[in-house]
C-alpha cells in the first residue's frame, strides 16, 4: 500500500475521535464501546492491521531519527485500567528503543513540589529525532489535584497564586507551552483513553481474581473509582480547554482494547506521515568519499 493510501486509511480511523476545537465538547457524546464499522468478528482483521501499522510506524520512526529535525510527544491520560500500558506496549513494539523514550509520572516527589507544576514533565521532553511518550503528564495537575484539592495545599504555592480561577489559568499555561513547543518542532498528540465505568469494574475484578494480575491492583484504584463523576467532569473540562489544531486530543474508545490500539497506531502513523520525513541527502563530496571507501573495501 502506498504511503498516501495509508494516510487516507489512518485519517478515516482517527477523524471521528480527534478534537481540535474544544468549544461545545461533551464527553457524553463519545461512546467508550464505539468500534466504528468494525464488529467482533473483525478482531482478527484489526489485529492484522495493527501488525501492519507497527511495521509502517517502525519505518517512519527510522526516518524521524535520521532526519533529526522534528520530535514527537505522545501524551496518554486515562482512568485506571483503561489500557495505557498495553497501548504503549503494542503500538510501539516495532520502534527502535534508541529513538523512543517512555516516562511514567506517578505522585510528585519533594523535589518536584519545589518547582512549578510543569517542571518535572518538561525536563523529559523528547530530543529532536525521537518519540517521547508520557504515561500521564502535567495534565494530572488539572485532574487528580482538582478532584483532590488537598493536594494543591502540598504544592507550596503562595496563597496569592491559589485563586478561584486556578484551573483556567493552568489550562492557559498549558496551551501556551504547547504552542511554544510546536513552534520549536515538537509535535504533540494527546490521547484520552475513554473507558466506561462498567468496563473498568470488569478489569478490576480480573486483576483481583487472576493471581497473575494481582500486582496490577491497588486498593487506591477502587477508592478513586468513587470519584468517577468528578473525574469525568475534570476530563471534559481539560479536553474542552486544551484542544487545539496544533495539539489535538484524541478521545479514543477504550472498552475494546484491540480497537483502541488500532486507533492510536493510526493517529501516530498519520502524524509522522504528515511531517514529510525523508532520509538526509548526501552532497557531492560525501558521494565521492563513499565511492573511495567502497573501493578500499572491495579492493577495486
Amino acid at each position: 500500500m502506498k504511503e498516501k493510501d495509508i494516510l487516507k486509511h489512518c485519517q478515516r480511523l482517527t477523524e471521528p475521535f480527534r478534537v481540535t476545537r474544544g468549544k461545545g465538547f461533551r464527553l457524553k457524546d463519545h461512546d467508550p464501546e464505539d468500534t466504528l464499522h468494525f464488529k467482533d468478528e473483525d478482531k482478527a482483521r484489526a489485529k492484522e492491521g495493527l501488525a501492519t501499522g507497527v511495521e509502517v510506524l517502525a519505518g517512519l520512526q527510522d526516518r524521524l531519527y535520521a532526519q533529526d529535525r522534528w520530535s514527537v510527544l505522545l501524551i496518554f491520560q486515562a482512568m485506571d485500567a483503561a489500557g495505557k500500558d498495553g497501548v504503549i506496549k503494542h503500538v510501539m513494539s516495532g520502534v527502535n528503543p534508541q529513538g523512543c523514550q517512555v516516562f511514567s509520572f506517578k505522585a510528585p516527589t519533594s523535589e518536584d513540589l519545589d518547582h512549578d507544576f510543569l517542571w518535572r514533565c518538561l525536563k523529559r521532553l523528547p530530543e529532536r529525532g525521537r518519540i517521547g511518550i508520557f504515561n500521564r503528564s502535567y495534565y494530572e495537575e488539572t485532574l487528580v489535584v482538582r478532584v483532590h484539592p488537598e493536594l494543591l495545599g502540598k504544592q507550596k504555592l503562595p496563597s496569592a497564586c491559589i485563586t478561584p480561577d486556578i484551573w483556567d489559568r493552568r489550562f492557559e499555561d498549558i496551551r501556551n507551552v504547547e504552542s511554544y513547543l510546536g513552534r520549536n518542532g515538537v509535535v504533540i498528540r494527546k490521547f484520552f483513553l475513554n473507558v466506561s465505568k462498567k468496563e473498568q469494574k470488569k478489569r478490576f475484578l480480573e486483576r483481583i481474581d487472576n493471581p497473575a494480575k494481582n500486582w496490577k491492583f491497588s486498593s487506591a484504584d477502587a477508592e478513586e473509582r468513587g470519584h468517577w463523576d468528578e473525574y469525568m467532569e475534570a476530563y471534559e473540562d481539560m479536553i474542552r480547554s486544551t484542544s487545539t489544531k496544533e495539539a489535538p486530543w484524541y478521545v479514543v474508545p477504550a472498552d475494546n482494547k484491540w480497537f483502541t490500539r488500532l486507533v492510536v497506531a493510526a493517529a501516530v502513523i498519520e502524524t509522522l506521515t504528515e511531517l514529510g520525513l525523508e532520509y538526509p541527502k548526501v552532497g557531492k563530496q560525501q558521494v565521492e568519499e563513499l565511492a573511495k571507501a567502497r573501493a578500499k573495501l572491495t579492493g577495486k
